[in-house]
C-alpha cells in the first residue's frame, strides 16, 4: 500500500494556503515544557477544513461541479460543507443522529443538506446517496488527498518550534494521526509522535497490537464524549500508524473533561472533547511520554455548551454524550 509522502503534504500546503488559517503555536507556560496547536482557530472550528479543502480541490472539474457527499459527526461535515461552498458546488453531509445538535445546526447554516441516520447506517446511506445522485465522496480520513491535507499542520510544527521532541495528535479515524506523523518524521526524524485515544474508543491501540484493523461497535465508542474519535482505523491509515506512529497512549472521561476545563481556564481556548485528549495526555500521561518540548494538537473546538459550561465550572459527573 503506498503511503502519503513529504512532497504530497508539501503540495496540500499549497493547495490550502489563504483557505486554512495557519494557525499558531501557543507557549502553555501553565503546563511546562508545552505547546499548544489550535485547531479550534479554523473557520469551521477544527483541522478538518486542511483535508476536505484539498481533497475538493484535486477533484476533476466536472466530477467537483456534480457535488460532493461525506459522512461524519460533524466537524468533516463542517469542512466538506464550507469547502464545497468556496467552490460553488452542492454538499451533501449523512450525519449521526445523535451528532451534537450544535454540529448539526452550524452544517445546516453554511449550506449543506444534512441527513440524519442511526450511526451504524452512515456509511451506508452516504455510499447510497453518492450513487444514485451521481455525488463524489470525500471520507473523513480514508484518503491520501485527506490526509495529506491534514499533514500540513505536522509541517507547521516543525516550521514553527525547530527543535520540537515530542508530537501529541488524537486519534480517531486515523487521518490526522497519518498525516501529522507522516510530515514530522521526515522533517524530524528524532521527534516521536504519540497518538490519544481515549480509553472507550481505544481501537487504534489494539489494532495496532495485533497487526490489522480491530473494528470496536458503535456501542463501545459510542461511550466517550469525545465524539470526533468514536471511528475505527482504514486499512490505509492503520498502515502510516504501523509505519509512522511512534505509540498510542489513552486517557479517560474524567481527564478529558478536566482538560476541556483547564484549556479554558488556563489558556482561553474553546476545546471540544476531542480536541482536549491530546492536552490531557501531557497533563495526566507524563510519565508513559518522552521528556522535551511537546506540542499537543487541539484538534476542534466544536463543543456542546452545556458541556463546556459543566467542563469549565469543574461539575462532577460524566460528560454528555
Amino acid at each position: 500500500m503506498d503511503l502519503v509522502s513529504l512532497e504530497q503534504v508539501q503540495v496540500a500546503a499549497a493547495a490550502i494556503s489563504g483557505v486554512a488559517v495557519r494557525t499558531p503555536l501557543l507557549p502553555a507556560a501553565w503546563a511546562g515544557d508545552l505547546w499548544l496547536k489550535p485547531e479550534s482557530l479554523q473557520p469551521v472550528g477544527s483541522f478538518k477544513l486542511r483535508g476536505a479543502y484539498h481533497a475538493i480541490s484535486r477533484l476533476p472539474a466536472n466530477r467537483r461541479a456534480a457535488g460532493v457527499i461525506t459522512h461524519s459527526s460533524g466537524n468533516h461535515a463542517q469542512a466538506v460543507a464550507y469547502a464545497a461552498r468556496a467552490f460553488g458546488v452542492p454538499a451533501v453531509v449523512v450525519m449521526p443522529d445523535v451528532a451534537a445538535p450544535v454540529k448539526i445546526e452550524a452544517v445546516r447554516a453554511i449550506g449543506a443538506e444534512v441527513v440524519l441516520v442511526p450511526p451504524a447506517q452512515r456509511l451506508a446511506r452516504a455510499e447510497e446517496l453518492a450513487a444514485s445522485r451521481g455525488l463524489t465522496m470525500i471520507p473523513p480520513f480514508d484518503h491520501p488527498d485527506v490526509i495529506a491535507g491534514q499533514g500540513t499542520i505536522g509541517l507547521e510544527i516543525v516550521e514553527d518550534l525547530p527543535d520540537v521532541d515530542v508530537v501529541l495528535v488524537p486519534v480517531g479515524g486515523g487521518g490526522i494521526a497519518s498525516g501529522v506523523a507522516t510530515a514530522v518524521a521526515a522533517l524530524r526524524p528524532s521527534a516521536v509522535v504519540v497518538g490519544v485515544e481515549p480509553e472507550y474508543a481505544a481501537d487504534a491501540r489494539e489494532s495496532l497490537r495485533v497487526g490489522s484493523v480491530v473494528a470496536w461497535p458503535v456501542e463501545q465508542t459510542y461511550r466517550t464524549c469525545a465524539d470526533g474519535l468514536r471511528t475505527n482505523l482504514s486499512e490505509l491509515t492503520l498502515a502510516h500508524l504501523r509505519e509512522r506512529l511512534d505509540r498510542i497512549v489513552t486517557v479517560t472521561e474524567d481527564e478529558i473533561r478536566e482538560t476541556v476545563g483547564r484549556l479554558a481556564r488556563s489558556a482561553r481556548l474553546v476545546t471540544e472533547p476531542s480536541g482536549a485528549v491530546a492536552t490531557a495526555a501531557y497533563l495526566y500521561r507524563r510519565a508513559e511520554l518522552p521528556a522535551g518540548r511537546t506540542v499537543a494538537v487541539i484538534s476542534g473546538g466544536n463543543v456542546d455548551p452545556a458541556l463546556l459550561a459543566a467542563a469549565v465550572g469543574d461539575q462532577p459527573g460524566p460528560c454528555p454524550v
